[in-house]
């Protein structure tokens, strides 16, 4: 199947984000005005227009009326499939993904996974336990658990071979929403092993929760960071609401 050719005003927010993230423009920097932007990418105003529209809605840009745009910062808000695709989250970081499958077992889900995934306990579920790899580095340790109606597609999945989430859509799972929780926790033995770190360490463990469009559970899962290879960064505007809620962890 031929590429598709980029529309002009995704060329223009593609050459805008580069500036930014390579600091060509910094923080609190103003970008060149519509009438400078479109002289310099030969074009009219409304590529240019929708492009600054696309940098304001992934909160690198302001979007004061009637002033030019400043940008607020040089990290980009993800895709979903960023979000959810350590590989794809990997690759568009220019970092090549990897994996080293320890286990994949079918067991009977606890009460704890099944509420979960809201099965009774008891019911199957399909779990995985990774090694994840930066540019063949230790990264992360990634649990991740399946209704047996999903599992059944990652039992059959070569899970050294790439992204289990690709999988998923490649055989028609709608993986519509997620949730991610984020906090830190101490290595536990295995896994500060595989990650080359004492017991005990300090992990970036981040829990998430996936969903079909009707809200049906399709995976629970745990994923441990080092922290010196992952971080988050969250863009907020006073117009929009924050994707982010911050939750007391007192009783």
């Amino acid at each position: 199947m031929p590429a598709t050719t980029p529309q002009h005003h995704e060329t223009i927010a593609n050459a805008l984000r580069k500036s930014i993230r390579d600091r060509e423009f910094k923080t609190g920097d103003s970008i060149p005005s519509e009438a400078e932007l479109c002289r310099r990418f030969n074009t009219s105003r409304g590529p240019v227009r929708q492009a600054i529209a696309t940098l304001r809605a992934e909160g690198l840009l302001s979007s004061s009326r009637g002033r030019r745009s400043v940008v607020l910062d040089n990290v980009p808000t993800q895709s979903f499939d960023g979000v959810i695709s350590f590989s794809q989250w990997c690759k568009n970081s220019g970092i090549e993904p990897g994996q080293i499958t320890q286990r994949v077992t079918r067991q009977p889900a606890d009460a704890k996974l099944a509420a979960s995934l809201e099965i009774a306990p008891g019911d199957p579920v399909v779990s995985v336990y990774r090694l994840r790899l930066m540019d063949n580095e230790p990264a992360m340790i990634e649990r991740l658990n399946y209704p047996l109606q999903f599992g059944k597609i990652v039992l059959a999945f070569d899970t050294d071979s790439g992204s289990i989430y690709q999988e998923l859509i490649d055989q028609g799972v709608d993986i519509n929403n997620a949730t991610r929780t984020i906090d830190a926790i101490a290595a536990v033995a295995e896994d500060a092993k595989l990650l080359g770190v004492p017991e005990g360490s300090p992990l970036l463990r981040v829990r998430r929760r996936a969903f079909t469009v009707d809200g049906t559970p399709i995976e629970s899962s745990e994923d441990c960071y080092l922290p010196a290879k992952a971080s988050f960064t969250l863009n907020t505007a006073r117009e929009q609401p924050s994707p982010l809620t911050m939750v007391s962890a007192i009783a």
